[in-house]
């Protein structure tokens, strides 16, 4: 199957592309776009890894769902366009990036320039009806990012995976453990943020870390 995506995520996810799962899925996006408005448009879906390439990962930031509002999701996790409001989440984000590193809140929510510098911002849904949170659950996206997750996991070695949330902490199984760095934290919203996103320092431990393996440092 046909997909417009970067050339190095592509070619190493080829088969998955071929599966019926994945076919399914297509079709069921297709329909969804023809009947109404979804998020983000046709062209964002993919924007994650057009960004981050798959030799460029560094560090994995796991989000559920996009932001189902307009003018909200571009395909980054927790991402927002230039000119929107922070959502909760990402305002919170920000607010433990200061506490950490001491880096003052960015003008924008547009988290492009994290992706540029190797942090894949993966949604395990990419695609979601206008306004109807989790519309495009259980419709084959989670198989389709959990064998991104998997393929990250063995190809690549010493990347840091940012688990926030019961959501995301679930995933753990698809990632080598003796090679990878996971760090594990309650989701940045506002509903848990206070029982352990904020102190977390995953920010510095995560440059730390890279650091540690000889690697660059995000600009955070």
């Amino acid at each position: 199957m046909e997909v417009q995506i970067e050339p190095s995520w592509k070619d190493a996810l080829s088969s998955v592309f071929e599966q019926e799962f994945f076919k399914g899925l297509v079709s069921f996006v297709k329909d969804e776009f023809r009947q109404g408005k979804v998020f983000p448009q046709g062209k964002d879906i993919f924007n994650a890894f057009e960004h981050c390439p798959l030799d460029k990962v560094k560090v994995v930031i796991l989000g559920q769902d996009p932001y189902h509002g307009p003018n909200q999701a571009h395909g980054l996790s927790f991402s927002v366009r230039p000119g929107t409001p922070f959502p909760p989440s990402l305002l919170n984000i920000f607010k433990e990036i200061k506490t950490d590193l001491g880096i003052p809140m960015p003008p924008n929510g547009d988290l492009t320039r994290w992706a540029d510098q190797g942090v894949f911002l993966l949604n395990a849904t990419l695609t979601v009806r206008a306004h109807e949170a989790g519309s495009h659950q259980k419709k084959g996206w989670e198989e389709f990012t959990d064998e991104v997750i998997r393929l990250i996991s063995v190809r690549k070695e010493h990347v840091v995976f940012l688990l926030w949330g019961a959501y995301a902490q679930k995933k753990v199984d698809l990632i080598d453990q003796s090679k990878h760095l996971i760090l594990k934290a309650p989701h940045p919203s506002p509903l848990s943020s206070h029982r352990g996103f904020f102190g977390c320092k995953h920010f510095s431990k995560t440059n730390d870390y890279l650091i540690a393996q000889g690697k660059e440092p995000i600009n955070w």
